[in-house]
């Protein structure tokens, strides 16, 4: 049994915060670009959530119970999200898909965009779920680490799969089986997050740049090359790079990831570390060639043609938002009811074409081609079969490994 312990966050990890609130994914609007994954994406003001005060013990074998459901006599179910992650008619004053699912279910929707940082949101929740209370919703988004503590601690409800009929067969196979939750037990996944290598293709004279190795080693880049602040995203490439997975690495992997990228920034090839602001030096041609974020790139293909994206033959790393039903929520079969409906390929068609992120959702493809056939083809929104077999996971982090990972990180990035 696991009881939840108070942490204490180093300097490195508050840094950590600090680069993704000013400059990362976490400082970004939902539509336009993506949020940081991991410690990265803890917002100051949940500093405090995860520090010293800490919370109360909550055993998983109490905490996790399911609660009374109440779904059959009160057809109603509240749903957390982020912002501008949901479909929104042309006359922006309704939400088709959402509306679509009363109409047939009778189900009426309570949608809260109150999501703006993980663990902001772990704050407003986590006094009820320690206290074994209800936590006012039924649904709710995180990203997979966050999902994974949440998890662990007990603070989910293991799904009904007769509830999930259309989630069950559908969900992609790069999705299917993370290590924090094998099998999808407790949770399914909302979109999938690519980090790929983005070049601007009149910055590089015509040349194509697809791997880590050319980003570190080529004298052509030298001094126009960026990796990401997020150590998730630049280690995790780097390790693939290197022939490790990233889902099984070892400390002296994760060394080794550190050194090939010191050597690279002592020779000046690494221009800088950045958060999302590598776009404009992306666009410009300032930066040639970085390690960036699949949601930026569609954003930038659209205003400018010579950036490009490749997919290393080596891998590339994916992290995801999920749903997930927290303990003692009132209405866990609508619930369910609700995370199956987004996994009809009509309604998942409709939401990808809205948000434009990776759908975890098989069979989509031509249901999306009815809707925008530049979508359909477009492989940041449905990876075809070649590159979804690339596409890698960073594993879970204990405590400790997280403090020291990004500590040594900090001090490659000169956080």
């Amino acid at each position: 049994m696991e009881s939840y312990e108070p942490e204490r966050l180093s300097s490195a990890q508050l840094a950590a915060m600090r680069r993704s609130l000013t400059s990362g994914r976490g400082a970004l609007t939902r539509r336009s670009l993506l949020r940081a994954s991991g410690m990265g994406a803890l917002a100051l003001g949940g500093m405090a959530t995860l520090g010293a005060c800490g919370i109360p013990p909550a055993k998983r074998a109490d905490a996790g119970m399911a609660s009374d459901d109440h779904s059959a006599e009160e057809k109603e179910v509240t749903f957390s999200n982020w912002t501008e992650y949901m479909d929104v008619s042309e006359d922006e004053k309704g939400r088709p898909t959402l509306e679509a699912f009363t109409k047939r279910t009778g189900i009426r929707v309570k949608y809260t965009e109150d999501i703006n940082d993980n663990v902001e949101f772990f704050g407003k929740i986590k006094p009820q779920l320690a206290a074994g209370q209800n936590t006012g919703r039924d649904l709710i988004c995180v990203t997979d680490w966050l999902a994974a503590r949440i998890i662990r601690l007990g603070w989910a409800q293991k799904l009904d799969p007769s509830n999930l009929p259309h989630a069950f067969a559908n969900v992609s196979a790069q999705f299917r089986t993370p290590d924090w939750d094998p099998g999808r037990a407790y949770s399914y996944p909302w979109t999938g997050i690519p980090t790929v290598i983005a070049y601007n293709v009149k910055a590089t004279g015509g040349r194509k740049v697809d791997s880590v190795t050319q980003l570190l080693d080529d004298p052509k880049l030298k001094g126009r090359v960026s990796f990401l602040s997020e150590m998730r995203d630049t280690i995790g490439m780097t390790l693939l790079d290197q022939g490790k997975d990233p889902g099984k690495f070892t400390d002296t992997d994760f060394d080794g990831a550190i050194g090939r990228l010191q050597k690279a920034v002592e020779k000046k090839q690494i221009r800088r570390f950045t958060g999302n602001d590598y776009t404009a030096d992306l666009s410009k041609g300032d930066i040639a060639a970085c390690v960036g974020w699949a949601g930026d790139i569609i954003q930038l293909q659209a205003d400018n043609p010579d950036i490009r994206f490749a997919i290393p033959a080596a891998g590339y790393i994916t992290s995801s938002d999920n749903l997930l039903v927290p303990a003692q929520a009132r209405h866990k079969t609508n619930a369910e009811k609700l995370i199956d409906y987004y996994y009809e390929p009509p309604v998942a068609a409709q939401l990808a074409a809205y948000i434009n992120y990776v759908c975890p959702v098989d069979g989509v493809r031509d249901e999306l081609a009815r809707i925008d056939e530049s979508m359909a083809s477009n492989t940041l929104i449905l990876p075809d079969k070649e590159m979804a077999a690339k596409s890698r996971s960073f594993r879970s982090l204990s405590t400790k490994e997280e403090t020291a990972y990004e500590e040594k990180f900090a001090k490659l990035i000169g956080a």
